[in-house]
Order: C-alpha cells, then structure tokens, then sequence
C-alpha cells in the first residue's frame, strides 16, 4: 500500500485584528467598511445614538420596543410583507438596546447585499410603528418579565445593579423596563424616542466581508445615503456613581436547591491603561476550566459545574470617565453556600498574597491572543467587535493594540490588576437561594453586613 507523505505546517503567517476604512456619507453617517476575503456572507451593524438614559421617565423599556419595532413593518410594507422580503434575501435582521445605545444587526450573501440594505434603510427610514403591532411587543414584553424574575441569574444580575448604583441613575433599573414602565409604552411613545434620537448623524454603520466587485459606495448612497433625519448633537453622557461597599444581600428563593453567586463592583473603561492587565489576570483568576476559581471550586471541592470572573464594559465615553462591571458569577449546591464563599475569599487572599504563577500567565496569554484568529473567523464577530469600539469611543486600532499589549504583559502586573480588580473588603455579594439555610453561615464568615430581601 502506497501512503500520500503526511502533508508539512507551513509558516505561521503573522495576523492582527483587522483594519477597516472609515468614511463618511452626505448625511453624516459613518460608515466603517472592511474586506474579509472568502466572507461571503457581509455583516451590517449599526449603531444608533438612543441610549437607555434617554428613555422619558417612567417609560423605562421604550428603547427595546422600538429596537423590536424596526423590523415590523415600514410605510411601505406590513410586517409579514417586510419579513418576506427579508427571507427571499436569506437575511437575518435584529435589534437591541442597552445602555450605550440601540443597535441593528444584519447578516446577508454579498449577491444580495443590495436589496438587504434597502430594506435596512426602510427601517431606519421610516417605521410603521403601528398601534396593534406596539400593542402586541408590550404584550410580548410583559409576558417575558416574570420569568427573568425566576431565573436566578438574571434575577442575581438585577439586585446587583439596583445595589451598586443610585436609583436616579438609569443603570440601576432593568435595561427593558419593568411590568409598570412596560405597560404605559404606546406607539406614541414609540414615534417620540425615534424622532428625538434616531438620526444618521449620529450614528455609524460598520460593513464587513468580501466586498470584491461590490460598489459599496454606489450602493451606500442609494440605501443608507437617503435616511435623513435632524442634526442635533449627541446627548451629554452624565457621570456614573456607585456604592460597592462590601456587603451581602440574599435574595430569598425558599426551598432553593441551589444558591446563585454574583459578587461584583464597579471599574474603569477600555479607556484605561490597566484594561490590558486587567483582563489578562481576570481570566487567571475565572476566565476558564483551568483557572483558580474553578479548580478550587470545582475541581477539588465539588461545589459547582463552574464559576467565572469577567469584565464588562457598561458605558464608555471619550474621556475615559465610563465605567465597567467586574464580576465573579456561578452557582453551588444550598449546603455547601457558606463552604463555596469561604474558599472564594481564600483564593482572592492568596492570589493577593502570592501572586499569579508564570505559567498561569502564560496559559492565559496563550488562549486570550493565541486564539484569537479563530475567534475572528467570521464576518460577524469583526463586525460586532468593531461596532463596540465605536460605541465605547476608541480607535479603529483598539483591538490590535489589545492583543499587542496582553502579550507584553508580565505576570506582576497582572496579578496586581487583578488584585485591584477584586478587593475582598469591596465587593457586592448577591446570593439567590434559601435563606433559612445559607444566611448565617454567611453571616459567619464576616465578609460584609448580610441583608435578606424577598422576590
């Protein structure tokens, strides 16, 4: 039997985050534009200066109505007829609303690209907006309330947020409203916050994929170039505050089997030297299988499937003054909740005491920037990262740069970012479990004032 010679690697060829074109069109949008060759399907974000701290008080949701309302219909095509079109494109179009702003998302074969756009600048152009289609998005909104009142995480994640900042300050309430501010939204309200916010001179479209023989600009100008809209400038972005002092609130869930963890505080933005470091030795810290937290707390203990520790970026501006979530979040068994915390706070005390290893930093240098061609295959995920550049202020080069910095990073100035990170005296624990069982072994740990609320 005659065997082929096992085929030879070639030379790794260098690679960096891609680079993209930045224009702009005759009515001010921006237009981010980038070639991915062999990316036959193109991804369009686009991001729309509404951000939730807009939102007219007691209508807090009315941004993720209209974010849903895009798509339901236009002056020129009933929601069934809109979708159509959209299937006979083979696209997929969403949108969402957070604290930054709306964004709109598209993914579409370059053959139809075109038409696609078309039918996004229809949107953004002129809604329908219709009473009976508003109507049934609350209704749909409504009924989803109640059971991310049920879910532990998301249940978690709201007292977290209610903890840590203000109540004057929209990122305390839940970024799609509660049942009360849901229920007065109406297509009125709808009509309002897109006209005073949604404008394309404000916002930025970010086009990725194989444009080859493709006329962006030609088809730029017959689809996105014919939105108009007012030429107000960006609202102010206000400060943000918080309250992290160390402290425990349990939400109480009687019979809970299990306990879900999400101790947080506040940081700074991506506009922040340390950010670099900080995500370095974050994901020692919780960022995977092998890191501290979960070898602790999975492996030898058997508490938990897994607990992670992350970064998150909740608003950003141009002067560096956003601010960012840094959280550690999982789930373990109710008898074993004071137990689980007790070796946390044993783990943060060591790695401030002594330190990260080499070869945990090295690991991690390894999957952050070893990966991240794989990470960036498609059209999408260089879309979706580029778009959150431009909504947290930075340059076109960020993510280039990110990955440049993580692997010049040492292991001391990762262990004292992450350090900085989580300070045990610092720290929001929300715990969604049985109080009956879990508030006084907490209690005796001594890690904060315990507080018990109900829902």
């Amino acid at each position: 039997m005659e065997f082929h010679p096992q085929p030879q690697a070639g030379e790794a060829r260098p690679w960096a985050f891609p680079a993209p074109e930045r224009g702009t069109l005759g009515n001010g949008l921006t237009v981010l534009r980038c070639h991915r060759p062999g990316q036959q399907v193109v991804a369009v974000e686009i991001n729309l200066e509404a951000p939730l701290e807009a939102e007219p008080a007691g209508l807090d949701g009315v941004a993720t109505i209209m974010a849903r309302a895009l798509s339901e219909g236009t002056d020129k095509r009933s929601a069934e007829e809109f979708a159509a079109e959209l299937e006979r494109c083979g696209a997929t179009l969403g949108a969402h609303a957070d604290h930054p702003g709306v964004r709109v998302s598209l993914e579409v074969p370059v053959s139809r690209l075109p038409k696609a756009l078309g039918l996004l600048a229809e949107a953004l152009r002129a809604p329908a907006f219709l009473d009976g289609e508003i109507e049934r998005l609350v209704r749909n909104r409504l009924d989803e309330i109640p059971h991310e009142m049920a879910n532990p995480g998301r249940r978690a994640a709201k007292e977290l947020y209610r903890q840590l900042f203000p109540g004057s300050l929209r990122m305390s309430r839940p970024r799609q409203g509660t049942e009360e501010t849901v229920a007065r939204i109406d297509s009125a309200a709808v009509r309002a916050f897109f006209d005073a916010h949604v404008r394309p001179a404000t916002a930025t479209a970010v086009i990725v994929g194989d444009l080859t023989g493709v006329d962006l600009d030609a088809v730029l100008a017959e689809t996105l170039g014919d939105w108009t809209g007012n030429t107000a400038p960006a609202r102010p972005i206000p400060p943000i505050t918080a309250d992290d002092t160390g402290r425990v609130v349990i939400v109480d869930r009687p019979g809970a089997v299990q306990t879900q963890l999400l101790i947080g505080r506040v940081g700074p933005d991506r506009h922040d030297s340390v950010w670099p470091a900080q995500v370095l030795g974050t994901y020692c810290l919780g960022g995977t299988l092998t890191s501290r937290l979960d070898r602790v707390l999975r492996e030898e203990k058997g508490y938990t499937y897994g607990v992670r520790a992350y970064g998150q970026v909740l608003r950003s501006g141009p002067d560096g003054s956003g601010r960012s979530l840094l959280a550690i979040s999982g789930s373990v068994d109710t008898p074993n909740t004071g137990p689980a915390l007790d070796d946390l706070w044993k783990v943060l005390r060591t790695l401030a005491e002594g330190g990260l290893t080499d070869a945990e930093r090295d690991v991690a240098v390894q999957n952050l920037v070893g990966v991240a061609p794989l990470k960036y295959e498609t059209a999408a995920s260089v879309a979706g990262t580029l778009a959150d550049q431009v909504e947290q202020h930075l340059p076109d080069d960020y993510q280039a740069r990110l990955y440049a910095r993580l692997a010049e990073t040492g292991t001391v100035e990762a262990t004292a970012a992450a350090v900085s990170a989580f300070p045990q005296d610092r720290l929001v624990t929300v715990l969604v479990g049985d109080a009956a069982q879990i508030a006084e072994p907490v209690k005796a740990l001594g890690i904060g004032e315990v507080t018990v609320v109900t829902g």
